[in-house]
């Protein structure tokens, strides 16, 4: 099931919209909070958004901006905004494409599959981001985002970021951290991860990062 979610402020159209959606097997949500909407991608990670552009505190343009700093995941600007400016900003901030209101219910929704189907299709339908707390790991770029801060991440931290999000607030072991950085562990000294752990931890208070990696004696290492 796709995960569509509806960042309008005229809750009618929003309505309308997600129970049509709704109705065609989507996982829709409407924004409510448009002052947050950055938290809400990121908690709900959904595979589509609908974005219109008069909204509260921000437009829509600076909102498809922030979500293209995390994402890739196709943006469809909604709105009564007719002018090739407007259409024009709105590519260029990283949207797919661009309907008028007022706009037929039946054409969105066959924009929205042939969307889903040209960027899903042929591929993992699974989002490439990790998220803990207020910690936003994107697994293509090896980028990092916390507290509006950006951070790039080495092959060695990127694997001990994944396993500590995947398995946020449970241990995980320093063999099987070594076993995910190298192949053969049994000729890689136990310092060797120590020091690629204090290097990630570094990185995460360079950027104030609510999760912090904390080592449980004789066992290993979580997210805390």
């Amino acid at each position: 099931m796709y995960k569509i979610m509806v960042i309008e402020d005229d809750r009618t159209i929003a309505t309308i919209i997600k129970e049509k959606l709704s109705k065609w097997g989507y996982e829709t949500i409407i924004i409510n909070q448009f002052d947050k909407v950055l938290d809400e991608f990121s908690r709900f990670l959904p595979q589509l958004v609908l974005l219109d552009i008069n909204l509260p505190f921000y437009d829509g343009f600076y909102w498809c901006s922030r979500i293209r700093q995390l994402s890739s995941v196709p943006v469809i600007f909604i709105s009564s905004r007719d002018t090739d400016a407007d259409k024009i900003c709105a590519i260029t901030q990283g949207g797919d494409d661009y309907i008028e209101k007022p706009f037929s219910i039946d054409v969105l929704i066959a924009k929205v599959q042939a969307m889903l189907r040209r960027t899903y299709a042929y591929a993992d339908q699974t989002l490439n981001l990790l998220q803990y707390k207020g910690m936003i790991f994107n697994l293509e770029s090896a980028t990092l985002l916390c507290q509006g801060k950006e951070i790039s991440l080495t092959k060695n931290e990127s694997r001990i970021i994944t396993l500590l999000i995947r398995e946020q607030n449970r241990i995980v072991s320093r063999v099987r951290i070594i076993k995910a950085l190298w192949e053969d562990e049994s000729f890689v000294d136990d310092n060797t991860l120590t020091v690629n752990i204090n290097r990630l931890r570094r990185k995460l208070e360079e950027i104030n990062c609510d999760g912090s990696i904390e080592t449980i004696k004789g066992e290993g290492y979580m997210l805390s």
